[in-house]
Order: C-alpha cells, then structure tokens, then sequence
C-alpha cells in the first residue's frame, strides 16, 4: 500500500493534518465564544423576550396581569396623547443633550490631544472623574446646587437677580445629563484624534492653507467616526436614562423611563410598564441606526 500523500500544483505534499487546519482552528474559537454568548442569552435576550410576552398581557386591577394575546397595551400607548407627551420629551431632551455633549466634548477632545505629560494625565482624569461617582450621588449633588437656596441662587441673588426655580425643570435634568455624558463623548473623540498624523496638519499649512481650514477639511473628516460613536452613545445612554430625571425631573416632568417604573411599582400594571419599555427601545433603535446610516453615508461621500 502505498503512504505517499498527494502532490499540490507546485510539488510539495500536502498533509491531511493541513487539510483540517482551518477546522480546527474555527472549533476552538467558537468554543471559547460559546460562555459569553450563553451569558448574553441568559442575560439579554431571555429577559427582552419575557417583557415582549408580559406587553400582550391584559391588566387587572383586582387580580393582576392576566394571561392573554391582545394589542390593548400598545393601542394605549400610540393612541394616548400623554404618552405622547413623554416619548417627544425624552427624545428631545437626549437629542438636546447629544448636541450639547458633541459641542462641548469635541473642543475638549481636541485640546486634550495637543496637551503633554503631566498635563494630560490630570486633564484626563479631570474628564473622567465623573464617572467614579454614583449617578445618584451626582444627582443629588446637582439638586443642593440648583434648588432655591442652592449655590447657583446664591450666587444670582450677589448680583441682584433671582431667584429661579431651577430644579425639577428640563434644564436641570439637561445640564446634570451633559456632565454625566460627556466623558463618553470626549473619549472616542480623543482616540480618532490619536489616528491622525500632526504632519497632515503641518504640510497643509505649509501649502497655505489657513487654520479653519485646515481645521474643517482635515481634522473635522478624521473626527467623524468619534463623534459618530460618541454621540450614539450619548443619545442612547440618555433616553434611557432614569436616576437623573427621576430626582430632578420630579413627578411631573416624566420621561419614558420613570413612567416604566412608575407603571411596574406605582400601579403595578406590569403589561402596560412593558409595552412602554419595547416601544422606548424600538424608538430608540430607529432614531440611532437612521442617525448611523445618514452620517455614515456623509462622511463615505466627503472621503470621496
């Protein structure tokens, strides 16, 4: 019998362990895969699934959700001009504060590219040290600093004005959401920023071509991807946010989610407080992945 192994087009023999080398590097992969995509299953998916089924339920008030196939929560929801109110407020309030995060982050992430050592390090940690403190802490602290007798007023009533009912408004949720997100904005910013080669800079001036312009048609294409990230990050985390609006939203400025929690523990209309979650994260779904594809096409169209 003969042992000998086939010949390939340029002479050398190919063994069958070489044959099955793409197998065997693909089993392993997949098997390494495999514990963080049952951890996304059991932690994700099978929740989402379960609050898809408890927004066909029917609710009542003597008895609780009861079992049943019926649109009534979602036909309650789209038809109510309350629940109207809520979703134009939350979206609003997220594109409001996206706008400011992008207008206020990028110069950051800019300045924060041109700085040296130690500079930057404490510059750094200045833009990242939101992030260290409980949102609910920073909550609390942004409502001693804009209720009646908080700092802000304080400081009107040295100039003679105020003072201003400045909590439990849009504004303050705004400001408090921008200074809780802008980490996030400033961060992808900076690493497109890194990316780019200081010489690009230099040899269009040296071309003579003036700052802005070499701001708008050299830097500002490189910070497209960051920005497109940021931002989409920014608006999501912000439309589902809920301590902040919570605490300085109050009872009557009510977003989509403190209306969720107030359906599930306030009236404990479970199907009703589901409903309103799915159709917060369709919305949100749709809003993002337009902004993705009409940004994305932009920039593809100005890199030609």
């Amino acid at each position: 019998m003969d042992s000998t192994l086939p010949a390939t087009e340029d002479g050398k023999t190919e063994s069958a362990s070489a044959r099955r080398a793409p197998w065997r590097a693909f089993v392993p992969l997949w098997l390494m895969c495999l514990p963080a995509f049952l951890l996304f299953v059991a932690l994700v998916l099978v929740p989402l699934l379960m609050t898809l089924v408890l927004s066909f339920y029917r609710f009542d008030p003597a008895s609780g959700p009861i079992a049943a196939f019926q649109f009534g929560n979602y036909a309650e929801v789209l038809g109510s001009s309350y629940f109207h109110a809520i979703f134009l407020r939350t979206f609003g309030i997220a594109f409001l504060v996206t706008l400011l995060c992008v207008v206020i982050g990028t110069p950051e992430a800019y300045v924060l590219s041109r700085m040296r050592d130690p500079y930057r390090s404490m510059f750094l940690l200045v833009i990242l040290a939101p992030l260290l403190v409980s949102v609910v802490v920073r909550a609390f602290g942004w409502s001693m600093l804009l209720n009646s007798s908080g700092l802000v007023n304080q400081a009107f009533a040295l100039i003679g004005l105020g003072p201003y009912k400045l909590e439990y408004t849009t504004f303050a949720i705004v400001i408090a959401l921008v200074h809780v997100m802008l980490p996030f904005m400033v961060i992808p910013v900076w690493t497109a920023l890194q990316k780019l080669d200081p010489q690009t800079e230099n040899a269009a001036l040296s071309l003579m071509a003036s700052p802005a312009t070499t701001l708008r048609r050299i830097v500002l294409p490189q910070l497209t991807p960051g920005i497109l990230s940021g931002s989409l990050m920014v608006f999501g985390l912000s439309a589902s946010a809920f301590a902040i609006p919570g605490l300085l939203g109050g009872r009557r400025l009510k977003v989509a989610a403190t209306a969720v929690y107030d359906e599930f523990l306030g009236s404990l209309n479970w199907p009703l407080g589901a409903t309103i979650a799915l159709l917060l994260l369709v919305a949100n779904l749709i809003v993002m992945l337009t902004y993705y594809r009409v940004l994305e096409r932009r920039y593809t169209r100005s890199l030609g």
